[in-house]
């Protein structure tokens, strides 16, 4: 496997760890612990730090072979942990704002679960094969790919958000640009779990989550350089940019050669 998106993966890692240990608490936007009540943040100060010092560790150790497994095993933790923040949203959301929210919930879940996904192939490309090394990586390739699907109906079915993060420059408006990204997760959903074209689409998602850092992210960074949730944003995405090139990568492995 090309090692560049491992690198990706765990620069994103050790930086969503940084950013929790520098604020002390969990991301709002990113890591909703607040889900679980009103009451539960103010009481989290150390439960974040240990997660970020977790996720400091596990994104180190990826990057070394003799410690991939170690490193995975625990980044597993921290983003199983962030993606169980996510869960009660899921009847909140729809509650107070109907589909929109509930599929915006899912896709936080999902969002944690590309990343474990990830996790998972890396974990077991490091073992010396055995049933695992086609069971997982199968599974996370499902995972993987229906999250993807579910990335494009929150963005279909919250056009509005989406579209507000599209810069003001762009032609044809935010709106356009949240439709066109939401059904190019889908199709590259559909790609990765039906093998069709996977290998390209999962290059082309992960392209399209670069040029998304690059537009809509980065420039946040700029105007609200003391907000945890700007950084948050930013450090996730390029933990998710890692996530598609890790199975853009696994993918073009397993290709037969001529």
């Amino acid at each position: 496997m090309v090692r560049l998106g491992v690198y990706v993966l765990a620069a994103g890692a050790v930086a969503t760890g940084i950013v929790d240990q520098v604020w002390r608490k969990f991301d709002p936007a990113e890591q909703p612990i607040q889900s679980f009540g009103n009451a539960v943040p103010a009481h989290t100060g150390v439960f974040a730090s240990f997660v970020g010092f977790i996720l400091i560790v596990g994104g180190l150790a990826i990057v070394r072979s003799r410690t991939v497994r170690l490193g995975a095993a625990l980044l597993t933790v921290a983003y199983v942990i962030f993606a169980i923040f996510w869960a009660p949203r899921v009847v909140t959301g729809f509650e107070y704002l109907g589909w929109p929210g509930m599929f915006g919930a899912f896709g936080g879940i999902a969002q944690e679960t590309i990343v474990i996904a990830a996790l998972a192939i890396l974990y077991v490309a490091a073992a010396n094969g055995g049933r695992q090394s086609q069971r997982v990586p199968n599974v996370a390739r499902w995972a993987f790919g229906l999250s993807t699907i579910v990335f494009g109906l929150a963005h279909l079915t919250n056009v509005g958000a989406i579209g507000g993060m599209v810069p003001g420059w762009m032609p044809l408006g935010g709106h356009v640009w949240a439709i066109v990204t939401g059904i190019a997760f889908i199709l590259a959903g559909i790609a990765i779990l039906s093998r069709i074209l996977d290998v390209l689409a999962a290059r082309l998602l992960t392209v399209m989550l670069i040029v998304f850092s690059l537009l809509a992210l980065a420039p946040q960074l700029a105007t609200f350089t003391h907000y945890q949730s700007a950084w948050g944003a930013n450090v996730y995405n390029v933990t998710a940019i890692g996530a598609a090139w890790v199975l853009a990568d696994w993918l073009a492995s397993r290709r037969p050669t001529v």
